[in-house]
């Protein structure tokens, strides 16, 4: 285990990120309940049997503190995205599949409210995450699956992204670089994979 790591908090200009805990559950339930179907579209099934951390507070408990062994381990990080205006818990910023050794890389993910969708958000929120993966973390290579028929997704939040981090977010050090390509096929529909990579 890597040394003991503190949960961040990460601040934006709209968004503040930092990670879930067990008394966020009213707010996590409300919004999961309200945008099930809408998020459901895009998401893996659960496991038959499983609890849902939408409904059951001990299982939101659970997610929370897997999340923050997960983060002791540098394995992976996970963070709620809170509007400034009013505070209000809005979705999810995450890094998973964390690699070290020669690789240096990571999986970002993400989800939204669908009240709270088409607003940047998440690309503002994502934009934090990536300074804090390549600046903190010192990660060389992060990277984002998208289901190629998530259009919003491809069009305005990944790739919105970075051509916004430069002007809007300061990282004018960093050369970001779009690589797509995509997965082996499988029994579902492959993601396209775009990567941004940390400039020399």
């Amino acid at each position: 285990m890597r040394s003991q790591r503190d949960a961040p908090c990460l601040d934006g200009p709209r968004v503040v990120l930092r990670p879930l805990r067990a008394a966020d559950f009213d707010a996590w339930h409300e919004v999961r309940a309200r945008s099930r179907e809408w998020l459901e579209t895009w998401e893996p099934l659960p496991e038959p049997g499983s609890p849902d951390p939408a409904t059951d507070p001990d299982a939101f408990r659970a997610r929370c503190g897997a999340w923050d062994r997960q983060r002791q381990f540098d394995a992976a990080y996970g963070f709620g995205v809170f509007l400034r205006a009013g505070d209000r818990f809005a979705g999810e910023v995450s890094l998973g599949n964390v690699q070290r050794g020669p690789f240096q890389s990571a999986y970002v993910g993400y989800w939204i409210d669908e009240a709270a969708a088409g607003h940047g958000y998440i690309p503002e929120g994502v934009v934090l995450m990536l300074q804090y993966a390549f600046d903190d973390l010192r990660l060389h290579r992060i990277e984002a699956a998208i289901v190629p028929r998530n259009a919003p997704s491809r069009r305005r939040h990944f790739q919105a992204t970075i051509h916004c981090a430069p002007q809007r977010f300061g990282l004018h050090h960093r050369q970001a670089q779009v690589v797509p390509r995509m997965l082996p096929s499988g029994p579902i529909v492959p993601p396209a994979v775009f990567a941004l990579r940390a400039g020399d």
